[in-house]
């Protein structure tokens, strides 16, 4: 037996695990999947798995077609080779948004017209869309932040009078609805993210939507390197041969496999991703009001995909310090996206400061809150009890 004196003795006092901002989940029969595609000796994409992923989205969402791509990003580039996006053509997007929704499109020469969002939803500001297109507008990009649906309505048709299309990044939507319909199901082309921090997720990987049948065709062969090779696997050629450009935007079925387990059991996700969604909002408004903190914004017309929990602080200073209070208590809670217009690379499309002045402010003051399929309620429990123990000075 070691003695210790009263000067080293050990403390039985653990400090508690930190509770990170996102843990990736794998569901249940996530492996096994995984072991069935090896087994099945097809990896490389478009393998049983990728085509039981196709199955699901079109028959869930009820789009004309879906394809699993290595990620969204890559989705997005695929939006803008279908589109014909080229050198002096312009795209719309929020500034309020990852960098792969611009990137995406200035790959192939697009240059960025940044519009402010709504200060309620975070989302594309709808009202401000129709002043920047001009003759050279070549796509409308809607983001739909947090998995709230956009005003799809009036975006809709404010592109449809100017004959320009939309493709909607609903890489925070899955299974999101805006007046009853499946967000990523309005615009020509949608994409989605299966990126570890995505409600459904792969690690990396993402999907193309089409709602416009004019583009399933070629975005098979854009997908296929430039190739008609899903033809030529189908018996429809005798051979297959490039035809046009493309890329290789294929997933391998093993992460397909890791995927489909999630999307079996995607009811179940949706509604524990519920459950800690409401248990912030309930815990959590009291104190909010108290202190000049917004919570997330859902309209009665949207059903959101349960995407993340965020905060809106009354300042920068108050949401920096309370990311340092929660860091002490071994709480991760980060903010959010800084604009893009005011971006090193923004600033080289012209962007400066109070173009998008809600986007400016709100991008000061976010703050998102642990949000995984796997916190528990102990988690949760820790988490607010953190937020609350914090009152703005």
């Amino acid at each position: 037996m070691i003695a210790h004196s009263p000067t080293t003795a050990i403390s039985t006092r653990s400090t508690p695990p930190v509770i990170h901002f996102n843990r990736p989940y794998a569901a249940e029969k996530s492996f096994e999947y995984m072991r069935q595609a090896i087994a099945n000796a097809h990896t490389c994409g478009d393998g049983p798995f990728t085509k039981k992923c196709h199955a699901f989205l079109e028959e869930q969402l009820g789009v004309a077609k879906a394809l699993l791509t290595t990620s969204c990003t890559d989705a997005l580039e695929m939006c803008a080779l279908l589109l014909g996006i080229g050198p002096g053509d312009e795209i719309i997007l929020p500034s309020f948004t990852f960098v792969s929704t611009v990137n995406a499109f200035v790959l192939h020469g697009a240059t960025p017209v940044f519009c402010d969002v709504r200060a309620d939803t975070l989302n594309l500001d709808e009202s401000a869309v129709e002043r920047l297109i001009g003759p050279k507008t070549k796509a409308i990009i809607p983001v739909h932040y947090a998995g709230i649906g956009c005003e799809m309505d009036a975006i809709m048709e404010i592109a449809g009078r100017h004959g320009v299309p939309v493709v909607e990044d609903n890489a925070h939507g899955l299974f999101g609805k805006y007046k009853g319909r499946y967000l990523g199901t309005f615009g020509a082309l949608a994409t989605q993210s299966f990126h570890e921090t995505k409600n459904f997720n792969c690690g990396e990987g993402g999907a193309l939507l089409i709602n416009d049948r004019t583009f399933a065709n070629r975005a098979e062969i854009v997908r296929e390197k430039g190739t008609n090779r899903s033809r030529f696997f189908r018996g429809q050629v005798d051979k297959y041969t490039w035809v046009d450009i493309g890329s290789s935007y294929l997933p391998s079925d093993m992460l397909a496999a890791y995927l489909y387990a999630q999307f079996e059991t995607s009811r179940q996700i949706q509604k524990i991703r519920k459950r800690i969604w409401t248990h912030y909002q309930r815990s959590l408004e009291a104190w909010a009001s108290g202190n000049g903190v917004r919570l997330p914004i859902v309209p009665k017309h949207c059903e959101q995909a349960y995407h993340m929990f965020y905060l809106l602080l009354p300042t920068h200073r108050d949401r920096q310090s309370l990311i340092s209070h929660l860091c002490a208590l071994g709480i991760t809670s980060p903010f959010h996206y800084l604009p893009l217009h005011l971006s090193d690379k923004g600033k080289e499309f012209g962007g400066k400061a109070g173009d998008c002045p809600v986007t400016e402010d709100v991008s000061n003051r976010l703050l998102r809150l642990p949000f995984y399929n796997d916190l528990t309620d102990a988690d949760l429990d820790r988490v607010v009890a953190g937020v609350l123990s914090f009152r703005i000075k």
